[in-house]
């Protein structure tokens, strides 16, 4: 496992910070926003000082029900060479449902959403992360994600799930504590326990971020100061190994340089008490005890792989009676399975895009889902997804002023998202416009200016010279 040390998530807003704070081993940048041919300056001066670089894909839906896409697979690979990074990570989430499956079109959720912890998801989850991991150049590792609603049915516990994944591909874990903290809010899942379950041994590294409460749910924002309970779960986790590296993120609302790295100290302050900490017989004992026997937990996972294969499940050693139950090893060959029938991808492409089409289409609620939680991931999903917009079309919210969040809202209540972030741009701008908005004239003519520079049948010249005379002639009118 290669040693990272302690990093930061990499943003251009804070890059300068970045170069100048001290101590900082390593970097972690969104793959989708790298382009492998136009590395930022910024980031290009980190790696020739020696600083690793790890792309952090958002958008392969390994925990969707399709198959990963082979574009998707070569541009994080192309990523990873580019930058010379040691490995690659992504989310055990779904990111769209609809399709072939299940004969609709396909909808964009603009955020991460839970897999639910079934056999069914647990199978096509393998079978995806296979597929990734033959087609990337450097290992995998796949992050557990934060969730504010809970599948109704689930098989297994976070940490079962994630156990039996590694057991069957040996693909790494990027743990989140915070999402952990999330969970425990959102969902009343016990973090300690999860920990227990996990393979430590096949963790490549741990996030630690910041978030806020508000009306009783946890909102995983990584726009906020990182908090004690959340350094408290990783103490949890440097009580039971020493991580191979551990990083800030930070995503909005970015603060000075010295409270960036006040953050950074007291995550090196929790990772140094952990690693000093000697682990005794009785404290693991007690661990073990709370978690379950661990062998009788690998013995499942390892009867459950035989018997998708045919193979006979080796017997589990007893455990000496004063010695806690060893964590199950990482398997060096998983073994191989059987592809994994269409039936059972259908079934879960159905689930999938029932709930998204819930959450973004104002279809009927699944049965068994928590209304008012689907509510609330409803709002997140369309608050993130006007925050990206912002991001990708910085005129948009220059334009319309603080009526910028209310009109997107409207405008995306039974609209989802189908064609990417800056096609949802457009369709928006298209919206006010069918609709005579906004009302004041000049910012309406402003606004069908910028939709006709980026949708016109013969679009205008973009070269910052055609811009700015486009800028002057409209300054000159008056805005008409």
């Amino acid at each position: 496992m290669v040693r990272l040390g302690t990093g930061i998530g990499w943003r251009p807003e804070i890059a300068d910070d970045i170069a100048r704070l001290p101590g900082i081993d390593w970097v972690e940048v969104v793959a989708e926003n790298i382009c492998p041919d136009h590395v930022p300056d910024a980031l290009r001066l980190l790696r020739e000082r020696g600083t690793t670089v790890v792309p952090h894909g958002v958008s392969l839906g390994l925990g969707g029900a399709e198959r990963p896409e082979p574009g998707r697979l070569r541009a994080l690979a192309e990523r990873a060479e580019a930058l010379g990074s040691p490995l690659v990570t992504e989310h055990i989430a779904f990111v769209r449902a609809g399709g072939p499956l299940t004969a609709s079109p396909s909808i964009e959720a603009g955020h991460l959403l839970p897999v639910p912890r079934t056999r069914d998801a647990l199978d096509v989850l393998c079978e995806n992360v296979r597929i990734a991991q033959d087609a990337l150049p450097v290992p995998l590792a796949v992050e557990n994600i934060a969730a504010l609603i809970s599948w109704p049915g689930e098989e297994m516990t976070e940490g079962q799930f994630l156990a039996e994944l590694v057991e069957r591909t040996g693909v790494r874990l990027l743990i989140d504590v915070a999402n952990l903290h999330t969970n425990h809010v959102n969902r009343g899942e016990d973090p300690a326990k999860a920990l227990d379950e996990l393979p430590t041994s096949a963790i490549a590294y741990v996030h630690v971020a910041g978030g806020v409460e508000k009306d009783g749910v946890w909102h995983d924002s990584h726009a906020h100061p990182v908090t004690q309970p959340v350094l408290d779960v990783l103490a949890e986790l440097c009580a039971r190994t020493a991580p191979p590296g551990v990083l800030l993120e930070r995503d909005e609302d970015f603060p000075a340089a010295g409270e960036l790295a006040g953050e950074l100290d007291a995550i090196r302050a929790v990772t140094a008490a952990g690693s000093a900490k000697p682990v005794t017989a009785a404290g693991a004992a007690e661990a073990a005890t709370a978690a379950g026997t661990g062998d009788e937990a690998a013995a499942s996972v390892r009867a459950s792989a035989a018997a998708r294969t045919g193979a006979d499940a080796p017997a589990a050693d007893a455990p000496a009676a004063d010695a806690p139950a060893p964590k199950a090893p990482l398997p060096d060959a998983p073994l191989p399975e059987a592809p994994v029938p269409d039936a059972v991808r259908e079934r879960l492409a159905l689930a999938q895009t029932a709930l998204l089409s819930a959450l973004v289409g104002d279809t009927p609620p699944p049965e068994g889902f928590d209304r008012r939680r689907l509510r609330v991931q409803s709002a997140a999903l369309t608050a993130k997804r006007a925050s990206v917009i912002a991001k990708v079309a910085p005129e948009l919210p220059e334009i319309l002023g603080t009526g910028y969040r209310p009109a997107f809202a409207r405008y995306a209540e039974g609209r989802p998202m189908t064609g990417g972030y800056r096609r949802d741009a457009l369709s928006f701008a298209e919206h006010l416009l069918a609709d005579g908005r906004p009302d004041d004239s000049a910012a309406r003519r402003r606004l069908t200016l910028w939709w006709q520079e980026r949708s016109g049948p013969a679009p205008l010249p973009s070269h910052p010279a055609a811009r700015f005379a486009r800028r002057v002639r409209l300054a000159l009118s008056g805005g008409r």
